[in-house]
């Protein structure tokens, strides 16, 4: 049906618990029809909204291919997704939870490096002493390449990571790491510190629309449900 409205919501995680709040401070019941496992489900009284549940991320590309009209995620995610993905969705609003930095951390042995110029330096001498780049282990590699590059700093290589990278510096996986901090104490507590402008970019949880479906109808009926 063309008038169904598909809302993304994340599978799993704080994320999908503190959105389920939005809900229910709403006073929207959220139904499904095999029980909290379901990945489909609908609001109670709203038979023309479909609630998919699916990876955080996974929303972000949706959205950008239009498959979803609306979606809750991450702006961290939006971020760093593609740019030509980027430009086919919109924040409908940024909400405040979920508040975390995308940083750059290095071991706290690195005594000589408090900032990222510090890190160019420390590039170069791998590069000349070592004959290697400094490793940077990373789940967002867009968002930390286009950073480091902004910064002069070009003489390294993004080693992918889909677990906690905070062991990475200290098992020879790399050297650093790029990773999203709420506290820093997660970081403190390995062994390693945020560089001093080591700040890549500020996140929080957001309500997005796919540029393509914004002019469907009862869109605009719908995001008043949440705002």
């Amino acid at each position: 049906m063309n008038n169904i409205i598909n809302i993304g919501i994340p599978s799993k995680g704080r994320l999908k618990k503190e959105f389920l709040k939005i809900f229910k401070s709403k006073k929207l019941k959220l139904t499904s029809e095999r029980g909290e496992r379901d990945l489909i489900g609908s609001i109670q009284g709203k038979k023309n909204i479909k609630i998919l549940y699916l990876h955080a991320r996974e929303i972000i590309q949706r959205l950008g291919d239009g498959s979803l009209d609306l979606g809750f995620s991450g702006f961290d995610l939006f971020k760093e997704s593609e740019f030509n993905i980027q430009k086919k969705i919109n924040v409908v609003k940024k909400y405040d939870f979920s508040k975390a930095n995308l940083v750059i951390a290095i071991p706290d042995r690195w005594i000589d490096v408090q900032t990222v110029a510090d890190l160019e330096e420390i590039a170069f001498e791998f590069k000349d002493k070592k004959k290697k780049r400094i490793r940077v282990a990373t789940k967002y590699p867009n968002l930390t390449r286009n950073f480091l590059y902004s910064k002069g700093v070009t003489q390294f290589q993004l080693v992918a990571s889909s677990g906690a990278m905070e062991v990475y510096p200290f098992t020879g996986s790399a050297n650093l790491i790029s990773d999203i901090s709420s506290s820093g104490e997660t970081i403190k507590s390995n062994n390693l510190r945020i560089l001093k402008d080591g700040i890549i970019l500020k996140s929080q949880a957001c309500f997005f629309i796919s540029k393509k479906n914004k002019s469907k109808m009862d869109i605009k009926k719908t995001i008043r449900l949440f705002t």
